[in-house]
């Protein structure tokens, strides 16, 4: 049973009735949101922690509270071929519906404190904040935005009434009917493919590889959202050339000029047992891409500048230089063509090239003055 969003007559504003549920013959709701179908009884969370059983529904309990925002490079998140050096404003809540053991954002993506929600924004006030702020696109992003589709979605909405774009930092890990719905107000999304083994999907993250596929596949074939892919490689897990062949060839069936990110590991969490992913790891990785027929692979978390540059792939002319988050020599026209051979590179482009570079801006929406820009 599909159910409209709404604020609890008379309850806490950031409670609001969840859509993508229905109940079961012996009582229990069960949460068709992700593949996941958490099936609750009164009072019980799901695994994702924000989805709740709330008398005869299911309720998202995060509505309007984040845990921080903050303007980046939209090239930390990672995209490279959307809106080049531009701003992002950021923000995620709390939760989320995989359990790896090595996630990098623990803190935020595990909390089971509501007091990580530390600023409320409503949708509309976050569109006018990135709008003021100078950010042409705002991010959700630190935790899964999945598992708030509700707030993220009306936030999307938001923001496009102003003319600024969104953009989802996702596993992918959602069911096909909400799918539709969460990337139909989305325009660009790096999908996290965390490896191409079901094995690893069960063992590190209670979870699995299909529906994530299914995502990806969707978004290139059936929808106009820019997709980029981030595959963190772990040392001993998923790094071997088998898994990096079947990967990188998968994705080049589907759409050669799909950027991916080959981005390294450091211990934490619950795995700190194992060691930094080497840059020869990383490099091998993005070698064995190419050579699949991938036309623009990247590397990330290392200090790799060749690697994180953009090459034309008609005429192998570094299109986009990058060091970190700096862009140097940027040989684009305003709509993405090579400025050498005039072959477009495939992203979303519009106007010069920004200039907010690496610099990183956390921002409390309570004290801005809307009237100040991210300059």
């Amino acid at each position: 049973m599909t159910q409209s969003s709404g604020i609890l007559a008379g309850g806490d504003p950031s409670v609001v009735t969840g859509r993508y549920w229905r109940q079961l013959p012996d009582g229990r709701l069960e949460c068709d949101l992700c593949p996941r179908a958490c099936r609750l009884h009164a009072g019980q969370r799901g695994l994702c922690f924000v989805r709740a059983r709330e008398g005869e529904r299911i309720v998202l309990t995060t509505y309007g509270r984040s845990s921080g925002f903050c303007v980046d490079p939209i090239e930390k998140k990672p995209l490279y071929h959307f809106l080049p050096g531009t701003p992002v404003l950021s923000f995620g809540t709390a939760g989320c519906n995989l359990t790896c053991r090595y996630c990098q954002n623990w803190d935020i993506s595990k909390s089971r404190e509501i007091d990580t929600l530390a600023d409320r924004a409503m949708p509309v006030t976050i569109a006018q904040t990135a709008q003021g702020l100078g950010c042409p696109s705002v991010a959700f992003t630190y935790n899964d935005p999945v598992i708030f589709l509700e707030y993220a979605v009306d936030v999307a909405h938001a923001c496009r009434e102003v003319g600024v774009r969104t953009v989802a930092v996702t596993a992918g890990y959602i069911s096909d009917e909400p799918r539709v719905e969460f990337f139909g107000a989305i325009d660009a999304a790096n999908v996290d493919l965390k490896s191409f083994d079901e094995d690893f999907y069960h063992r590190v993250c209670t979870g699995h590889l299909q529906p994530v596929l299914d995502t990806i596949e969707y978004l290139v074939r059936e929808t106009d959202v820019w997709v980029e892919v981030t595959t963190l490689v772990v040392p001993g897990r998923n790094d071997s050339d088998a898994e990096i062949d079947r990967l990188t060839g998968w994705l080049a069936d589907l759409d050669p000029g799909i950027p991916l990110h080959f981005s390294a590991f450091h211990p934490d969490y619950k795995m700190l047992d194992v060691a930094p992913t080497p840059v020869a790891t990383l490099e091998r990785a993005r070698r064995r891409g190419l050579a699949n027929g991938l036309r623009h692979v990247y590397v990330g978390n290392v200090h790799d500048s060749a690697a994180d540059s953009t090459y034309c792939a008609q005429c192998g002319t570094c299109v986009i230089q990058r060091d970190w988050y700096e862009i140097g020599a940027y040989r684009l026209d305003d709509e993405g063509h090579c400025t050498g051979c005039g072959t477009a590179l495939p992203g979303v482009f519009d106007g010069p090239v920004g200039t907010w570079g690496a610099r990183r801006r956390p921002v409390r929406l309570a004290d801005l003055d809307l009237g100040e820009r991210a300059s």
